[in-house]
């Protein structure tokens, strides 16, 4: 809940009060708060960084590795379909580990599938290596926006989420330019050689400065929940990367023979989405009556918050779709 405070001569300032004490933040954001923050945008920055120039490097993949165009879209797929399982459960691994370990499994995981990447000697073992990449993504970007809620002041949450956007934004400005860049000059497996690095620098000055926010809980994790929520997004994101294939041209009875396979896969895909997404929210509103929500959904009653998503998910469905489509 937002009040306001007026000061004659000042104007009207906002102050925020969080509705719930133990996430109102500390009265000022100390120097290892800080740099604990920037540990984190900088992890994320590589993450996002590597996402961005993955997409440009898809049409050289499909000549290199001398696969189709559909499965090429699997290298962003899988990615995308990874993330959509894993982040609905950061919520509890945050509240049950610690701020190191979960940094340190994060870029762990992320910087395993680079380099896993970097070496894949064929299609199969850069999906795999894809794959493991989400795992850390995942995990990164909740870490650092849980980080960002906890530890800075409610009057200091604008300003830093501003700076934090700058900084993040930079990563799809250069990422296609630097990836066009590589690709001209050396090969793609260029792409994770430079982010490899910087990864495991990431990694390594994180284990050794970064310390643990807040206290751990041993609140035990909701099965079915878990389960609906990977079949619910899982099904949706599978069955909405499924309308390139229910679409494709072509000729003769092989082509209308996938045609219908993926028309079929489509549906179904979605159809288990969206059904087992709808068991997922009735669960939640069901279980955090006694605060036992694996996603507690009652911050979509504040209409700001649920119109900032909207116009986020607006927003991310134009830029991803196009850095994804336009190669």
């Amino acid at each position: 809940m937002a009040t306001t405070d007026a000061t004659p001569g000042t104007g009207t300032v906002p102050v925020v009060e969080s509705v719930d004490a133990g996430v109102s933040g500390p009265a000022t954001l100390g120097r290892r708060e800080a740099r604990v923050i920037w540990l984190l945008l900088a992890a994320a920055f590589v993450a996002i960084l590597n996402e961005t120039t993955m997409g440009v490097a898809i049409p050289h993949l499909i000549i290199d590795l001398g696969i189709t165009a559909v499965a090429a879209q699997w290298l962003t797929t899988a990615f995308m379909l990874t993330m959509a399982v894993v982040i609905p459960i950061t919520g509890f691994l945050l509240q049950r580990f610690t701020t190191r370990a979960m940094f340190v499994a994060a870029m762990g995981l992320f910087s395993a599938g680079t380099l896993l990447a970097l070496i894949a000697p064929g299609f199969e073992v850069l999906i795999v290596a894809r794959v493991v990449q989400a795992l850390g993504t995942a995990i990164m970007m909740p870490l650092l926006m849980t980080t960002i809620m906890n530890v800075v002041p409610g009057h200091s949450r604008g300003r830093m989420m501003g700076r934090v956007s700058i900084v993040i934004s930079l990563a799809p400005a250069i990422g296609p330019t630097l990836s066009g860049f590589l690709l001209d000059t050396l090969s793609w497996r260029w792409i994770f050689g430079i982010v490899l690095p910087i990864a495991l620098v990431s990694l390594v000055v994180g284990a050794r400065w970064i310390h643990n926010l807040g206290e751990t809980t041993r609140a035990p994790i909701d099965v079915p929940s878990v389960v609906l929520s990977a079949l619910g997004f899982g099904g949706i994101v599978y069955g909405l990367s499924q309308i390139g294939g229910a679409e494709s041209g072509g000729t003769g009875a092989d082509a209308a023979a996938a045609n219908a396979m993926a028309q079929v896969s489509l549906i179904v895909s979605l159809s288990i989405g969206g059904v087992a997404l709808a068991l997922f929210v009735w669960r939640q509103l069901r279980l955090q009556r006694k605060d036992d929500a694996l996603l507690d959904l009652r911050v979509f009653r504040s209409a700001n918050f649920s119109l900032s998503i909207a116009q986020m998910a607006v927003m991310s469905f134009a830029f991803f779709g196009a850095i994804t489509v336009l190669p």
